[in-house]
């Protein structure tokens, strides 16, 4: 849960990536029968994405369980880079990005486990960090008794864009 401290004064999405060490991977490709996002007016919905290393490697494990809280919180948070890398992929310029609006994050963690909010702020402090007050999102947390692949998070969003 070590993360850098972002200036948020005005600067571009990208600058403040360069700033937070990050070089966007590639747009993960779907894992079964769906795209990766849907663009629908000024709206991007961004399908779920888990914690995928560059190599492919999933993070996987139950949170509560052979997961700690930081660990599933920096996966929380590489799951944020791969929905940064779709929306780039999408759109071409994060610059489009007029807010984002809602993050659903889904928990794959043991039953008594309470910290569901704690883990996906790794994905929520980076759009925040990214985008500034316009990262600022409405959002749910949420446990899942199992998620594909074992995998530890996953996150999907919904982003509102610039005419």
């Amino acid at each position: 849960m070590d993360q850098k401290k972002v200036d948020r004064s005005p600067a571009s999405p990208y600058e403040r990536l360069a700033v937070l060490g990050i070089d966007l991977p590639p747009a993960p490709p779907p894992i079964a029968n769906f795209v990766t996002y849907v663009r629908e007016g000024n709206i991007l919905y961004l399908s779920g994405q888990g914690p995928r290393e560059v190599d492919g490697h999933l993070h996987s494990g139950k949170v509560g369980a052979e997961v700690d809280v930081e660990s599933a919180y920096d996966h929380a948070r590489l799951t944020g880079i791969n929905l940064l890398a779709v929306m780039h992929d999408a759109l071409g310029d994060l610059g489009r990005v007029k807010r984002v609006v809602k993050i659903l994050g889904m928990v794959n963690a043991v039953p008594e486990f309470r910290e569901h909010p704690r883990v996906i702020n790794g994905c929520s402090d980076l759009m925040i960090d990214v985008f500034g007050e316009a990262g600022q999102h409405a959002r749910s947390a949420v446990g899942f008794g199992s998620l594909p692949g074992n995998i530890t998070v996953e996150i999907e969003a919904i982003v509102a864009l610039h005419d």
